[in-house]
C-alpha cells in the first residue's frame, strides 16, 4: 500500500511545498483606453491623454454599451452586445483548463473561471466518493453509502465474513452451553431465589460472551473498513487481503482502545451510581433510589460527552499509525469546538443504520419464533425466544444481514468525519488531491510525488 496520502503526519502544514504564484492574472492587452494616439493632436474640447484609440462620438444605447477595440472602420456594424445577463464577456488572461491561473489560482477567461458573471469558484475535485473540501452532513452519509455501493465486493466481503464468523460462534455458544432452563426460570413466578440467582448468572454470562465476541468482530471489521474508506476517498480500490495487510499491525491497538473506552464508561457509571446505592443500603428509603437515578443520568451525560470527544480516535489510530494515548489526544483536538456537530452526525448515522437493520432483523426473528417450539404466540407472550437450534439459526441469519449494513455505514461515517475535520483544520484536501493525482492543487511538497 504505497498510496497513503500522508496520514501519518498529523498537523503537517500542506503549504510546506512551493506556494502558488502570488501575482494576479495578466491584464488583457487589447482592452481599450479612453486616450488618443500620441501622434495625433487633441481635438477641440479634448485633452491629450496618451496613446490609445479615440472614443466614437456616436455611442449605442446604454443597454448595449461596449468599449471600442480600435479605430472605427467606415461601413462596419458595431459589435453585438454580450450574451447572457452577466457583467460582460470574459476578458482573456485565463490560464489552463477550468480557468486556473499560474500556480493553480483561478483565472478570468477560461471556461468555469471566476470571471463568468456570478458563477463563483470552480467545484472541488472529486477523485473518489467525496469532494475534496469541507463536507456537509448529507455528503458524509452519501460518501459512506457510495463506498459500500462502489466497492461492494470488498466492503460486503469484509462485513459478511466478519458477521458470519461472529454469528457462528455466538450460535454455537448459545446452543451448546446454554439451555432453556435459564429463560424458564426467569419467566416462572414460582421460582426460588437460588434458581433466579443461577438463571441471572447464566444470562449475564451469555450476554458478556456474546458482547465480547461481537466486540472482536466489530474491531476487525472497523479496522478493515477504515482502510477501504480511506482509499475510496482517493478513488482507489483495495482488496480484502491488501486491507488486512495494512490494518493488521494496528488491530491489537484498536482492540485495546475500544476496551479502554468501555472501561472508562463503566468506571463513570459506577462512580455515578455508587453513592445512591450506599445511601439506599444505609438509609433503606427512597432517598437512595432518587440519588441513584440522578447518578445514572449524570454519569450518562459525562460518558456521552467523553465518548464523542474520543469518537475519532479509531481512524486516527488506524490511518496515522498512532498509539492509543496519541490517538485519544488527536481525537480530542479534532473534535474540539465541533462536539454538537459530530454528535448529531454520529447519532443520525446510527439511527439510520439501526432502522435499516431492524427492518431486516425483525422479520427473521418473527419467522424464527413462529418455527420454534413455542410458536409465535408463545414468543409474543414471554418476549423471550427459545434457545432451540431452529430459532438460533434463523435469527442468526437475520443478524448477519443486519450487520452487513450497519458495520459499513457506521465505520464509513466515522472515517469521513475524521477526514472532514482534518480538511477543515489542517487542509488535508491538498494532500489528498496530490495523492490522488489531481492537477491544479498547488505544487507538491519538495521530494514528494503524487500517489506516494
Amino acid at each position: 500500500m504505497n498510496d497513503t496520502p500522508g496520514w501519518a503526519s498529523p498537523g503537517s502544514a500542506p503549504s510546506d511545498g512551493q506556494k502558488p504564484d502570488q501575482s494576479g492574472p495578466a491584464e488583457p492587452t487589447d482592452r481599450p483606453g479612453p486616450a488618443q494616439p500620441a501622434d495625433q493632436p487633441a481635438q477641440p474640447g479634448q485633452t491629450s491623454q496618451g496613446p490609445g484609440p479615440q472614443w466614437s462620438k456616436e455611442q449605442p444605447p446604454p443597454a448595449q454599451w461596449s468599449a471600442p477595440s480600435g479605430p472605427a472602420v467606415p461601413g462596419q456594424a458595431p459589435p453585438p452586445p454580450p450574451p447572457g445577463p452577466g457583467w460582460g464577456s470574459q476578458p482573456p488572461g485565463g490560464h489552463g483548463p477550468g480557468g486556473y491561473g499560474p500556480g493553480g489560482r483561478p483565472g478570468h477567461g477560461a471556461p468555469g473561471g471566476w470571471g463568468s458573471g456570478w458563477g463563483g469558484p470552480p467545484p472541488a475535485a472529486k477523485p473518489g466518493v467525496i469532494p475534496l473540501r469541507p463536507l456537509g452532513v448529507g455528503e458524509i452519509l452519501d460518501g459512506a453509502v457510495s463506498t459500500m455501493r462502489t466497492y461492494w465486493r470488498t466492503v460486503l466481503g469484509i462485513s459478511l465474513t466478519v458477521a458470519v464468523l461472529t454469528e457462528v460462534i455466538v450460535v454455537l455458544f448459545q446452543g451448546l452451553v446454554l439451555d432453556d432452563s435459564t429463560t424458564d426460570a426467569l419467566n416462572d413466578p414460582s421460582a426460588t431465589l437460588s434458581e433466579l440467582t443461577r438463571a441471572m448468572g447464566d444470562a449475564m454470562l451469555n450476554s458478556t460472551v456474546v458482547f465480547v465476541i461481537s466486540l472482536v468482530g466489530t474491531v476487525i471489521a472497523t479496522a478493515l473498513l477504515t482502510t477501504v474508506t480511506s482509499r475510496a476517498v482517493l478513488g482507489k480500490s483495495v482488496t480484502i487481503g491488501e486491507a488486512w495487510r495494512d490494518a493488521r499491525p494496528q488491530v491489537l491497538k484498536l482492540f485495546g482502545l475500544i476496551c479502554l473506552l468501555l472501561l472508562i464508561t463503566a468506571g463513570i457509571v459506577t462512580v455515578g451510581t455508587l453513592p445512591g446505592i450506599l445511601v439506599g443500603v444505609a438509609v433503606n428509603g427512597g432517598a437512595g433510589v432518587a440519588l441513584t437515578v440522578l447518578g445514572v443520568i449524570g454519569a450518562g451525560i459525562v460518558a456521552l460527552w467523553l465518548m464523542i470527544r474520543f469518537s475519532l480516535a479509531s481512524p486516527a489510530l488506524m490511518l496515522e499509525k498512532q498509539g492509543i494515548k496519541k490517538a485519544l489526544l488527536r481525537s480530542v483536538k479534532l473534535v474540539q469546538g465541533t462536539w454538537w456537530r459530530i454528535f448529531g452526525i454520529q447519532l443520525l448515522a446510527t439511527l439510520i443504520a439501526n432502522v435499516v437493520a431492524s427492518i431486516i432483523v425483525i422479520p427473521f426473528t418473527l419467522l424464527a419464533a413462529a418455527l420454534s417450539g413455542d410458536g409465535l404466540t408463545g414468543w409474543l407472550n414471554t418476549g423471550v425466544g427459545s434457545l432451540g437450534w431452529t430459532f438460533l439459526i434463523i435469527s442468526g441469519i437475520g443478524s448477519v444481514i443486519g450487520s452487513m449494513i450497519t458495520l459499513p455505514i457506521t465505520a464509513g461515517v466515522t472515517v469521513l468525519l475524521y477526514i472532514d475535520q482534518r480538511i477543515r483544520r489542517e487542509a488535508l484536501d491538498l494532500e489528498l488531491a496530490r495523492a490522488a493525482g489531481v492537477q491544479g492543487y498547488g505544487s507538491p511538497a519538495p521530494g514528494a510525488t503524487p500517489g506516494s
